[in-house]
């Protein structure tokens, strides 16, 4: 097997053609060169270098194998600097996971802020129900979700990032918007369209239909939330979705919500990740670009209004930006 040290005094001496040179660039003693260089011919059986005078000639043997080595070692110095690039977050991969509804509403605004900051990651987005993506954490598929906490995992590490309101979301024209505040009990005599098995939203609404005691009478379940939109605004059903996700469908009274009765319900969104695994640097940046949002104030205030925040933020510095 090819002794890749020796390989290496090889072709630092017969780039230098000088023993000594070669030493200096290695940072060995030239008795060192000139002893791992015998050793490399006799692994060869090859005669690489010729003498004449205080001068080293390559033979035919040597200089057909140096470019074989100048090749290699071309090689390693690019592998080098993309490991320094890697390091340095100027290139890599990050992989993420999280729902339908957060990849459409959420996810561009969480991507291009971070983006900024490290261009030249590429990102690999993957969607499906809360659960999915945690199953995906745990097939090492992705490396962070943004999702409800649909189940308990030990080998998931779960950071609050944000709670979202909820909201009962009905036809303009259904009975039920006619009413100043509606219970689960009332929405259990209604046709209900429910999200997926698997979400955090269809954990959380079964969770309170289980409160007070009832059964939803279910007409559909999908994990997709412009369905659900479309079957509401129709006045086929109701359902109970993250406000943000209906902020314009309801801006523009396409629909309308009713008030619960009590408090209001947030679903609680979590930063995911494995306990056990170290994460890549783009994945570390991600996770820490997330958290310094959050310390900006983000919880428990939803991130439809980080959002407002950041692009009123970027409308600001683009206006000084103009104006100068």
């Amino acid at each position: 097997m090819l002794n890749f040290n020796q390989f290496r005094v090889f072709y630092y001496a017969a780039k230098n053609l000088n023993f000594t040179a070669a030493a200096a660039e290695l940072f060995i003693t030239q008795p060192a060169v000139t002893a791992q260089i015998k050793s490399f011919e006799e692994f060869c059986n090859l005669k690489l270098f010729k003498k004449k005078g205080r001068k080293i000639y390559l033979t035919d043997e040597g200089r057909s194998l140096y470019q074989y080595a100048a090749k290699v070692f071309k090689f390693e110095k690019e592998i080098e600097a993309v490991i320094d690039d890697m390091r340095e977050l100027k290139r890599g991969i990050l992989s993420l996971g999280t729902t339908k509804a957060y990849a459409r509403y959420f996810m561009p605004l969480m991507i291009t802020t971070f983006h900024q900051n490290y261009p030249q990651i590429k990102i690999q987005l993957n969607e499906g129900s809360s659960l999915d993506m945690i199953h995906s954490l745990l097939d090492f598929k992705i490396e962070v979700a943004v999702i409800a906490k649909a189940e308990n995992n030990p080998e998931v590490q779960f950071f609050p990032f944000s709670q979202e309101e909820m909201a009962v979301i009905v036809a303009r024209t259904h009975p039920l918007a006619k009413k100043k505040a509606i219970s689960f009990a009332d929405l259990a005599t209604v046709p209900f369209i429910m999200k997926e098995k698997g979400s955090g939203t269809r954990k959380l609404v079964e969770e309170l239909f289980e409160t007070v005691g009832c059964t939803p009478d279910i007409l559909m379940e999908t994990s997709n939330t412009e369905f659900i939109k479309q079957l509401v605004q129709r006045g086929e059903g109701v359902s109970f979705v993250v406000k943000e996700a209906v902020a314009a469908e309801l801006k523009e009274k396409k629909m309308t919500t009713v008030p619960l009765k009590g408090p209001r319900v947030y679903l609680d969104v979590s930063i995911a990740y494995l306990k056990e695994q170290i994460l890549s640097p783009p994945a570390r940046a991600f996770v820490d670009t997330l958290i310094g949002l959050k310390s900006e104030g983000l919880h428990p205030m939803g991130i439809g209004l980080l959002m407002a925040r950041i692009l009123s933020q970027r409308k600001e510095e683009q206006r000084k930006i103009n104006g100068m």
